[in-house]
């Protein structure tokens, strides 16, 4: 068992309300140079859903599940910032009220927190029901590797993930390790606190070669060179891990977001392949 703080961290209530989906020009310009018209972010999406396939939808950065947000810049950061996968969520109005379920990302750019409910749930939601958040993780440590920073991650899920301690290095179940060279939306952010930055699936070929081809919402990944200890950049050595948070995209530079979990400047973190290593699994969310 790892050791951390989390018996130091602060539960606290964060709340957003379903985000309808959003378009002022119907067209989205894809990587190919095609004018395209496609469902995107925002709303209760009914047959995506976390542990499904990230690739291949007729969309571009979908969603799974729900996405919420707060109209007030303020209180929608602070939604963004303290809400961490795994985080128990409970809808607090409408038809579905009182249903629970959990965070599975947070997306950078359209700032949504996404939510994973039940099927029998999303039937009675509506877009103006507010969810309610237990926010717990952030400023959780690993007592002993301070080098490795945690994030955007519940305790309680945390230890569920199956982390082995290799005397000196920590070694992670993943799906599969990405090279620096496809990282890209979000590259430069400030914070990785918060939101996501994105696999590049322009080149088919890359993307086969290291088995992104099949990565689904939930999936964890080994981001190799890559820094998110004071936001996102390239790092020969660092090692960060992250969770596929949305869909594979149609644009150039983008595709399958991903929101880190941990980062370290030094390559103290060893990625374990698991075709297994997916938050659907550690969940317990069938299907």
């Amino acid at each position: 068992m790892m050791k951390t703080n989390k018996d130091k961290l602060v539960k606290q209530s964060v709340q957003g309300k379903v985000h309808h989906p959003m378009a002022l020009n119907p067209y989205r310009l894809s990587h190919e140079g095609e004018s395209m018209a496609l469902p995107a972010t925002g709303g209760i999406t009914y047959n995506v859903k976390i542990g499904d396939s990230a690739m291949d939808w007729v969309g571009d950065h979908v969603e799974p599940g729900v996405s919420i947000k707060n109209s007030d810049k303020y209180a929608n950061g602070g939604l963004n910032l303290l809400s961490c996968i795994g985080n128990e969520a409970r809808i607090v109005t409408g038809d579905a009220k009182g249903a629970k379920g959990f965070v599975t990302g947070t997306h950078g750019g359209i700032e949504h927190v996404l939510v994973y409910f039940s099927e029998e749930d999303l039937e009675k939601m509506t877009t103006d029901d507010k969810i309610l958040i237990k926010s717990w993780g952030q400023g959780m440590k690993l007592l002993d590797y301070p080098d490795i920073k945690v994030m955007n991650i519940d305790p309680e899920l945390f230890s569920k993930l199956g982390i082995e301690d290799l005397d000196g290095k920590i070694s992670v179940p993943v799906v599969a390790e990405v090279p620096p060279y496809l990282m890209g939306s979000g590259i430069g952010s400030s914070s990785s606190y918060n939101g996501d930055y994105d696999i590049m699936t322009a080149d088919k070929e890359e993307v086969k070669k290291w088995g992104l081809d099949k990565l689904r919402f939930g999936d964890l990944v080994l981001l190799r060179d890559c820094d998110n200890s004071y936001g996102r950049g390239y790092l020969k050595g660092a090692i960060s891990i992250g969770v596929v948070i949305h869909s594979d995209c149609i644009k150039m530079g983008h595709g399958p977001g991903i929101t880190t979990i941990l980062t370290c400047k030094e390559n103290k973190i060893i990625g374990k392949v698991s075709k297994s290593a997916n938050i659907a699994n550690y969940m317990g969310v069938n299907g």
